[in-house]
């Protein structure tokens, strides 16, 4: 089998990592083993936070609800929801904080149905 040397893909692959670590500061974006490491970290946080995003989105939901509510003559949020599943109403926080920013009169129709 005849020798082949990997000097085209070792630059190949170089100037790939350096490409994804473009703008990174100090040696990271420029020197090939601290711009690989500082990829790994920034792949693995990348993953962990778009997981946090979604705790992040649900309490933003939460506070939207909970000051609609109290404008509303509700007592607290957590008395809403109760009374939400009492009442066998099935809409999710995400759906009832947009009828609260967006459309305030359905929001309050829903407040009815459930009864304060």
């Amino acid at each position: 089998m005849p020798r082949v040397k990997g000097g085209m893909m070792s630059q190949k692959r170089r100037k790939n990592v350096l490409k994804r670590a473009k703008g990174y500061r100090h040696g990271r974006g420029t020197k090939e083993r601290a711009a690989k490491e500082s990829l790994v970290h920034a792949g693995k946080n990348a993953f962990a936070h778009r997981k946090d995003k979604k705790n992040d989105y649900r309490s933003l939901w939460i506070v939207r609800l909970n000051a609609a509510l109290r404008e509303n003559g509700y007592k607290s949020y957590s008395t809403f929801i109760a009374a939400l599943k009492k009442s066998n109403i099935e809409l999710d926080r995400k759906v009832l904080s947009e009828l609260a920013q967006k459309e305030p009169a359905v929001f309050t129709r829903v407040l009815e149905k459930v009864g304060s």
